[in-house]
């Protein structure tokens, strides 16, 4: 088997350093349109094995050995809920026995898959997009099935955002893709896996560009979210079926402007529990956190607990939304009024033991289920003193999950339109619009979230905020930057020699090269100093860190600054086309090749004399210089042109490049020479 694996290593790095080459030279939608699909393949199939491996362990554990059955809403078949308990003694135990056996799987083979994985993907994003192992997805999916199908209060969302992100994550680290499309890679997965299991593609694809920040939108993801979420969708679709999964609900009219304050109090009151939700779940958390026990031990005991609050509110149990396509129609009735007005409080404090004590599970399920039954309150307490509340409960409740999730999560839009999708009910957007804005304002005011990974806004963001202020570093290449290599260590080394060998060259992390020269990734001293007092040595290249990001030679040092100070890294390789490391590149490289090239455009400033100015100057579509180049365009010798921003790109000027029409030209120059050169730009031939 070693000798096929060897027989392949070779033409497939080969394969790798290629594909690499194509999508960096891509345009935008030739890259997105490939890297988009291989996510949304991977969300939708993702979705389908987390699915299928909840509901067998629901079966198992609940139906089986507990002897009780959940109720499904429409979309998963509509199953009814058990009228009561087989075996009442086996609910408190199997939700304890499902959580440890999640808990022990998860701290045993990989701690970071424990909480709900969409908080854990939204940081990759902003910090380590390359750095989700594909350990913690298939870990995620198991540990989480095992959790919330014991019983344990939690939604499906964030391990299946968790699968689509990690891939991306491999993506990201196969293809060597910049930080800023590495950054979209994982935040498309984290939409199209969410959107893919709740049957909402255009809900999941704005998920992904609202999400990650507080009081921002990640727009450059998009498109690649559009594609990745309609390839997942087509595929979940095709497997377990296309319609919405509570069914098509109702078809909610509105008559009259004074039915809106109804609505407007469920917002108030969503954005009330919201903000109950987001502290009593870190607030359990801490309290787990603790607690003199092992970790894997806690969520065993949240998991007891949950199992007997069931034995009073059976409703705690599962993702719940079963129940709330019970609470959609006149079943409503049905279920006592003190299990409708206590459910919304029983979800918050189960979800805060099952996932919050360390569990495996994702919170925005149970924050739909604590919404809607927030509307179902409200409909059961006003619906006999106001008779025109009307007979139907659904748009209270539909309203009631979009406003208390969609306010908490701090993405407001991307829920309204998810649970539209989810009810298959499009006519509830003013009603919404009025419940999510009051409950948004409230949660603002106290700039709390339910996704402690968010950031305010872009200027927060580690990848937008260094660029503004520093145009050069978008015409300086990394080859114009990087130093000499120090310590190039190969993989056929054993960890003596290559210990020896940092050392000798006084470096405390070292890039790892293929026979020929390939990167593979970085190895730290640490790492092979453990590997040395081991009894049985490993080689080397099993101590590399894939997710240690290298940078291509022809990239710009706008991006090179991007990947060192948005992630851990601290310096990166520098490769050729065909993945060969040549260099090393840190921030004291960057600067110092900044300060350079600052002073040149300075000292070619000066040599200009007289009364130089600067000026921003955009050349018109149908300006007579348009398809000229720079050297036979006429443009007035005492002008300097430092940059041409073009689109997204700016261009380092030369006088073969080609003007084109709305290109944004930065100039130095006297105010007589800056003028003619504004006439023409602008003027007709």
């Amino acid at each position: 088997m070693s000798l096929v694996v060897r027989r392949w290593r070779a033409p497939m790095r080969s394969l790798r350093a290629r594909a690499s080459r194509w999508l960096a030279s891509a345009s935008y939608t030739q890259k997105w349109l490939v890297l988009g699909t291989l996510i949304g393949i991977i969300a939708g199939l993702g979705a389908v094995v987390f699915f299928e491996a909840l509901r067998a362990a629901s079966y198992l554990f609940l139906q089986v050995i507990a002897g009780y059955t959940v109720p499904t809403p429409v979309g998963e078949g509509g199953r009814a809920a058990s009228p009561y308990f087989v075996r009442p003694w086996a609910i408190p135990l199997v939700a304890c026995v499902g959580a440890l056996a999640g808990a022990i799987l998860v701290f045993t083979i990989a701690p970071d898959a424990q909480g709900h994985g969409t908080d854990a993907a939204i940081s990759a994003v902003h910090h380590n997009p390359r750095g989700i192992r594909l350990r913690t997805v298939f870990v995620k999916i198991v540990a989480s099935a095992l959790t919330i199908g014991s019983g344990g209060s939690g939604g499906r969302e964030g391990p299946t955002g968790q699968i689509s992100a990690g891939f991306g994550s491999l993506l990201a680290r196969f293809f060597d893709l910049s930080p800023a499309d590495a950054r979209i890679a994982v935040g498309s997965g984290i939409g199209s896996g969410i959107g893919a299991i709740f049957g909402a593609p255009l809900g999941g694809a704005i998920l992904a560009t609202e999400i990650m920040y507080r009081d921002d939108f990640e727009v450059e993801a998009l498109l690649p979210s559009f594609i990745a979420s309609i390839v997942g969708y087509a595929l979940w679709g095709s497997i377990e079926g296309f319609g919405p999964l509570f069914g098509y609900v109702g078809n909610y009219h509105l008559t009259d402007a004074s039915q809106l304050l109804w609505f407007a109090i469920i917002g108030i009151l969503a954005g009330l529990v919201g903000l109950l939700y987001a502290k009593s779940f870190y607030g359990i958390s801490e309290v787990f956190a603790r607690l003199p026990f092992p970790r894997w031990v806690r969520p065993a005991i949240g998991g007891l607990i949950v199992g007997c609050i069931a034995l009073a509110i059976p409703q705690v149990l599962g993702t719940g939304y079963g129940w709330i396509q019970l609470s959609l129609g006149p079943q409503l009735l049905h279920i006592p009024l003190w299990i409708v007005l206590i459910l919304p409080l029983a979800r918050i404090v189960t979800t805060g033991l099952s996932i919050g004590s360390g569990g495996s599970g994702g919170i925005f399920g149970p924050g739909m289920v604590i919404g809607g039954f927030l509307g179902a309150a409200v409909w059961r307490l006003l619906e006999p003193v106001v008779p025109s509340l009307g007979s139907d409960p659904a748009p209270y409740v539909i309203v009631g999950m979009m406003a208390c999730f969609g306010s908490i999560s701090r993405a407001p839009l991307a829920i309204m339109i998810m649970v539209g999708e989810m009810t298959g009910s499009l006519s509830m957007m003013v009603p919404a619009m009025v419940a999510i804005g009051l409950a948004t304002l409230i949660v603002r005011r106290t700039d709390e979230t339910i996704y402690r990974s968010q950031l305010l806004n872009r200027a927060e963001s580690p990848a937008h905020r260094i660029l503004t202020g520093l145009p050069l570093l978008a015409v300086v290449t990394t080859a114009q930057a990087m130093a000499p290599v120090r310590c190039v260590l190969s993989e056929s080394m054993n960890p003596d020699t290559a210990e020896q060998q940092m050392q000798t060259a006084g470096v405390a992390a070292a890039p790892l090269v293929d026979p020929q020269g390939r990167y593979l990734g970085v190895i730290g001293r640490e790492a092979l100093r453990k590997a040395t007092q081991e009894s049985q040595t490993p080689k080397v290249a099993s101590l590399a860190d894939a997710s240690f990001a290298p940078i291509h030679q022809d990239r710009n040092l706008d991006e090179g600054l991007d990947l060192l100070t948005s992630t851990l890294q601290t310096w990166a390789a520098v490769v050729d086309g065909d993945r060969r490391v040549i260099g090393t590149i840190a921030t004291s490289d960057i600067v110092a090749s900044y300060r350079r090239a600052l002073q040149t455009r300075l000292r070619q400033a000066s040599e200009l004399g007289g009364a130089t100015g600067m000026s921003d100057i955009v050349v018109a579509e149908h300006a007579s210089i348009v398809g000229t180049t720079l050297r036979t365009a006429q443009i007035p010798r005492g002008v300097l042109i430092t940059s041409i921003e073009r689109g997204h790109e700016v261009i380092a000027p030369t006088g073969d490049t080609v003007i084109g029409p709305g290109d944004r030209m930065m100039v130095l120059g006297s105010s007589g020479d800056l003028s003619q050169l504004a006439q023409l730009a602008s003027s007709k031939p």
